[in-house]
């Protein structure tokens, strides 16, 4: 369908409420930060002005093409020795520790400083045109009233725990408000089509209309989050929320055949995603059989190389030298290809084998071409909600790595690494494709997929987020439920151990917008709630 703007999410009412800004003219940043607040009122265990993420921002009549980096960091009173003796397990896909007590997984240990509304405020006041006020709207208004249980805020609710993570329902029954907002008067958990109206929410985000984020940050909103946090033995303080700062950068870039590729910059997973294209490159995948045994095999040793490389080289760039040059080289690309062309295996050790997936996502193309992907997130939801304001902290602690002298290792101020990796990919300058994921570990792995699908496959975007896809961040080859059997029974005859999920979807769910001879098409992952609307 020809159109000239278009924009992808993961919730309904967030998607309608960014497609409105731009029917009545707003350019994809507003459309795009409008969304991301409501995402954080209807989906609010997924995102929200406590939580963390990455926006990518191409403007190319402005010559603007940025990311905003706004990670959660570790609170100043952590260090790195805090937690080393309290490890029980490394989770199996190595995106997070389970500790004694689940000290990093749930309550007021697990938050770190919250970048979201910092960026979001900064987005729309450098880059968009509508008023800071006016993007906010939507999102109070629909805090206002609450909003309906969807099929996938369900599942996530009730099937939302893995790799030994605390449940769900123990998260949202944390707080006094999560326990009057998520139950029932039977003290069940709301079901499908039940309203959920999070007490106090409206009026922290009236404020923040009115004010700005200062007053979540310095403000009278930044001494009731302290107070909370003291009181309950919370490692953030007022001075880690005054002295937060986003990071602006340009985004990180790799060819990849005729296309360029557009990613951000460590702690984020561009790193992985561009260095997995770059040994895929090596390989003709438009003449195999697509999920064929052999090419799940090399796609799944290019991941578990990029894996390998993450954890032992990638970190927080503040605190790590990040060896980009080599792992972003096209040299270095073909000596792991060429190690796989001999069949030889990556593999990763890990503290056992027992990341989150709580995470969204928008991408957004306007009228003017201007385009914007921005993954957003909690990481894990900590479970605690300040009384009166309405919002779940993230639970990014959850992820660093308690051994001490590690790229992932705890230190005051510091970054973890996290897979989402916004990605934007040209041609001759112009956009192609505009996506991104929400999926934890297996964000850059979905996306990896769906941008092979599109150039090497020519799939539409629809048919690029939706075919079934697989993934390898461990030893062990993962795949959704509609892999043929046959398919995998041959990889289990090379020894390859292969684990079948239940779901006919998975592995990250990919949103995304493709560009083609001045035809715009969408696809929204058709395992979530997601839709992509045309304006």
């Amino acid at each position: 369908m020809s159109s000239r703007a278009m924009i992808v999410a993961a919730q309904p009412e967030a998607a309608e409420a960014g497609a409105k800004v731009l029917m009545e003219g707003g350019n994809a940043v507003d459309a795009a930060i409008c969304t991301a607040l409501v995402q954080g009122t209807v989906d609010p265990q997924m995102c929200g002005i406590a939580g963390f993420g990455n926006c990518q921002i191409m403007m190319p009549s402005k010559g603007v093409h940025t990311c905003i980096d706004f990670h959660g960091k570790t609170p100043l009173s952590a260090n790195e020795n805090m937690w080393e003796d309290l490890i029980i397990s490394e989770t199996r896909d190595g995106f997070g520790f389970v500790l004694e007590g689940n000290v990093n997984d749930l309550g007021y240990q697990s938050v770190t400083t919250p970048g979201s509304l910092k960026a979001y405020h900064e987005a729309v006041t450098d880059f968009g045109t509508w008023d800071w006020s006016d993007i906010i709207k939507p999102a109070i208004k629909q805090a206002e009233e609450g909003f309906i249980v969807r099929p996938h805020v369900d599942f996530f609710w009730n099937y939302g725990a893995d790799y030994g993570r605390v449940g769900v329902e123990e998260r949202l029954k944390f707080s006094k408000t999560g326990r009057e907002a998520y139950f029932n008067t039977s003290g069940n958990l709301k079901r499908i089509g039940d309203r959920v109206k999070i007490l106090g929410m409206d009026e922290t985000l009236k404020k923040i209309a009115k004010f700005g984020p200062d007053i979540f940050y310095k403000g009278e909103i930044a001494e009731k989050i302290s107070e909370d946090m003291l009181a309950n033995g919370g490692l953030m303080s007022y001075s880690d929320l005054s002295s937060y700062a986003t990071t602006r950068t340009n985004p990180l870039s790799s060819k990849y055949r005729d296309f360029d590729i557009y990613a951000n910059h460590p702690p984020g997973g561009g790193v992985m995603l561009l260095e997995m294209l770059n040994v895929l490159e090596n390989f003709n995948l438009r003449d195999m059989t697509h999920n064929s045994s052999e090419y799940i095999r090399i796609v799944s040793e290019t991941m578990k190389r990029a894996t390998l490389d993450k954890e032992m080289f990638v970190g927080d760039p503040l605190f790590i030298d990040v060896p980009l040059e080599k792992l972003l080289s096209k040299e270095y690309a073909s000596e792991v290809s060429n190690k796989i062309k001999k069949n030889e295996r990556t593999f990763i050790n890990r503290v056992t084998q027992i990341e989150s997936k709580n995470t969204t996502h928008v991408s957004v193309i306007d009228k003017e071409g201007n385009c914007v992907t921005m993954t957003h997130s909690l990481g894990m939801p900590s479970g605690v909600i300040t009384d009166g304001l309405g919002f779940m902290f993230n639970g990014c602690m959850a992820v660093f790595d308690p051994r001490p002298g590690r790229a992932g290792s705890i230190a005051p101020g510091k970054s973890r690494f996290s897979s989402l990796a916004p990605t934007i990919v040209t041609k001759d300058g112009n956009p192609h494709i505009v996506l991104g994921a929400p999926g934890g570990t297996q964000i850059a792995m979905g996306i990896l997929q769906a941008i092979i699908n599109v150039i090497d496959f020519d799939m539409t975007m629809l048919e690029a987020v939706s075919a079934p896809r697989f993934s390898s961040t461990s030893n062990i080859i993962d795949v959704t439920n509609r892999i043929p059997n046959y398919v995998t029974h041959e990889l289990e005859k090379q020894d390859y151990q292969v684990i079948r999920s239940p779901l006919t979807f998975g592995v990250a769910a990919v949103h995304g917008i493709r560009v083609k001879n001045g035809i715009i098409d969408g696809g929204a992952d058709p395992g979530h709630d997601g839709v992509a609307l045309s304006i």
